[in-house]
C-alpha cells in the first residue's frame, strides 16, 4: 500500500500502522465515541489489534487524523472502495468541537476528486445531528432518510443519506438504501 500523507493547516493524514494500537485503543474503546459507529467499542488492546487490522491498516481510502506536533491518531477518515464510496469518520470526544473532522474530511475529498471517485455517500443516524453538520461542512447534500434494523446493535435507526459527486452528475443520487428498505422517505427542514 502506498505510504500517502496528506496535510493541512493543523493535520497529517496517513496510513494507520503497527505503532499506532495504543491510539486505535483509545478512540475505539469510548464509548461515547463509538454510540452512532457501526461496531461495539472494544474491549481490551487485543480487540484493538483486530480492528486496527481488520478494518484500519491496508484500506486504500483509510486515514489517521494526527495533530502536526506529534503525528499521533486522534481519529480516523474513510471512504469505502464499494459502489457506496461510504465516507465516515471517528474522533476522540477531546478534540470535538474544534472543526478537525471538517478539515481533515475536506482535504481527504480532494484526495478523492484526484483518484477519480464518482462521489462519496455517507450516512448519519437522526439522533446524531452533529454528524449530519459537519457531513454539510464538506459539502455533503442530503437525499433521503431510511429505517434501517441497525447490525450489529440490533435496533431500528432512521438514517439520513447524503451525497457529494464530484463527475458534474449534480442530480444523481445514491439509490441502493432507498430500494433496500421499505420505509424510506424524504424529511422537510433538514
Amino acid at each position: 500500500m502506498d505510504n500517502i500523507r496528506i496535510e493541512t493547516n493543523r493535520l497529517i493524514l496517513r496510513r494507520f500502522e503497527e505503532s499506532d494500537l495504543e491510539a486505535v485503543y483509545l478512540l475505539f474503546s469510548d464509548k461515547e465515541v463509538n454510540a452512532f459507529l457501526p461496531w461495539y467499542p472494544v474491549k481490551d488492546m487485543d480487540e484493538a489489534a483486530h480492528f486496527l487490522e481488520q478494518r484500519l491498516k491496508g484500506k486504500k481510502y483509510c486515514f489517521a487524523v494526527c495533530l502536526k506536533e506529534d503525528h499521533y491518531p486522534i481519529g480516523y477518515v474513510h471512504a469505502e472502495e464499494d459502489d457506496s464510496h461510504d465516507f465516515g469518520y471517528a474522533l476522540r470526544k477531546e478534540y470535538w468541537h474544534q472543526g478537525i473532522v471538517s478539515e481533515a474530511g475536506a482535504a481527504v475529498i480532494e484526495f478523492l476528486k484526484k483518484e477519480g471517485l464518482p462521489y462519496i455517500t455517507a450516512t448519519h443516524d437522526k439522533n446524531n445531528p452533529r454528524s449530519g453538520a459537519v457531513m454539510k461542512r464538506i459539502g455533503m447534500h442530503y437525499c433521503y432518510s431510511y429505517k434501517e434494523q441497525w447490525q450489529p446493535k440490533n435496533f431500528p435507526v432512521i438514517f439520513r443519506m447524503y451525497q457529494l459527486n464530484f463527475d458534474g452528475q449534480e442530480h444523481r443520487v445514491y439509490q441502493k438504501y432507498w430500494n433496500l428498505y421499505d420505509a424510506h422517505f424524504i424529511e422537510a427542514d433538514i
